[in-house]
Parts: structure tokens; sequence; C-alpha cells
């Protein structure tokens, strides 16, 4: 008969008192992050309604709220959300894929790298909006020309910050791979891929911002649609609620997706 035995931790009081402290700490950070984003809304309200400052030039919080109101209930707000959105997950997902896979080939190959590795540095340097006529011309107008413009300006930051992480690898450890006669293949999968992954993870954090500022430049260059429209739209009729409400929106959908790889971070830590 097999006996099931509970296993019991007893923390000292130093330990339990750490645990306290670091959680307090935690609920006072979110606490003042919610506290200084309310009081900003909150002064900000107050200055426009006393007119200190003038709601024409920088809008209100109350007005922002009903032009999104408003946008929400003629559709506006949910079809331009989901343009830029899908725009911005496309160029994200294309970049990512592509930028990681020539960050391996580079490593891969240390001849390889040595040619392209100077290209690779000066097309990072490259205002991306340079290339916007060209890239017009390249795919045409419209929603292919803002996902290539996000493409653009997330694959080279993807692939120089993992060909980075990539060659930072511990020398000892892959010469000790060498040793018991792993192979190029076995050496990246059993060392490198899982050594990579922290910065992995912070270039998709990096990726998520960058690719929301692609996908609004794409817009301002060129589009029918999107919340980068509607930005460029309401300030070329100088109606600053619908520009302020549209960037309100932004914010909140990049911060979803931030939220996504954070939780993404979560999980690999555990």
């Amino acid at each position: 008969m097999k006996k099931t035995q509970t296993k019991t931790t007893n923390f000292s009081k130093a330990h339990k008192d750490y645990v306290k402290r670091l959680k307090r700490n935690k609920f006072a950070i979110i606490f003042f992050r919610i506290f200084v984003l309310a009081a900003f809304i909150g002064l900000w309200e107050l200055l426009t309604a006393v007119g200190v400052l003038d709601p024409f030039f920088i809008s209100s919080p109350s007005r922002i709220v009903m032009q999104i109101v408003s946008m929400a209930q003629n559709g506006t707000l949910l079809y331009n959300s989901w343009v830029t959105l899908y725009e911005t997950l496309i160029g994200f997902g294309i970049a990512t894929v592509l930028g990681y896979l020539i960050a391996v080939a580079l490593w891969w190959n240390e001849n390889v790298r040595k040619v392209f590795e100077p290209y690779i540095v000066v097309l990072n340097s490259l205002p991306k909006i340079a290339l916007g006529p060209i890239i017009i011309l390249w795919v045409g107008a419209g929603t292919s020309a803002i996902i290539l413009m996000c493409v653009l300006i997330c694959i080279v930051i993807t692939t120089m910050s993992m060909l980075s992480a990539f060659m930072s690898v511990d020398e000892g450890k892959i010469l000790l791979l060498k040793s018991m006669h792993a192979n190029k293949w076995q050496i990246f999968f059993k060392l490198v891929l899982p050594s990579s992954m922290p910065d992995f993870i912070s270039v998709l954090k990096i990726n998520v911002g960058m690719s929301w500022v692609g996908s609004i430049m794409g817009e301002y260059l060129t589009s029918k649609a999107g919340l980068g429209y509607l930005i460029v739209y309401g300030g070329q009729i100088f109606k600053i609620d619908l520009v302020m409400a549209s960037t309100a929106v932004l914010c909140v959908l990049a911060f979803g997706m931030y939220f996504l790889v954070s939780l993404l971070e979560r999980k690999y830590h555990k």
C-alpha cells in the first residue's frame, strides 16, 4: 500500500516579510501608474473647462470620449481600427519571421555575415520614409505599400538584434558541443536557440512599437482608411477631436498588443 506524503515548507519570518514587501511594492507601482494617468486626464479636463487651455487646439478628455462614442455608433471606429490592426499584425508577423530567418542564415555562414552585415547597418540607418515613393511604385498605393513599409522598419531591427543574440552565445559551450561531435543544427537548437529566447522576446516588444509606427507612416503616405488616415484627415480639416480620438484608440490597441507579448514573456519565465 502506497502512502502519499505531503511536503510542507516552512519559511522564515524574514522571507515572509520580504515577500510581503515585494507584493506591496508591486501594488504601489500599479497604483501610482493609474494615479499619474488619472491625474493627467483630470488636470487636462480641468484646464480646458476653465479656459486656461483652448480645446480647439488640444481637445479635451470629454470631447475625445464623445468623439470615440460617435465613431463607434456610425461604424467608423471599428472599420478603421481593424484596417490599421490588420496591416500592423501582418507587417509584424512577416518582419519578425523573415528577420529571424535572415539572422539565422548570417549566423550560420560567417562569410555571408561578413559580406552583408555592413549593408544591413546602412539599411538600418536609412530613413524608411524616404523609400515611400519607391514603395508605392513597386507595389502600388494601398494596403500592400503600408505593410511593406511596416516590414522594412521592423525587419532590420529584428535581424540585427537576433544576430547579436546568436553571436553572444558562450563560445566555450559551443566548443564543448563540437567536441561531442554535435553538428550545426544540434548546436543551434540545443544551445543557441534556447539562449537567445530572452532576446527574442525583447525583439517582439520592440517590434510591437515599430510595427505601429510603420503602419501609421504608411497610412500617412497612402491610405483611404485606417487610424493614420483619420489622423491626417482630422488635421486637414482642423478637427482636433478626431485626431486625438484616433490617437487614443491607437494607444489602446498598441497597449493590447504589448500586453500579449508580456504574457508570453511571463509564461516563458515560469
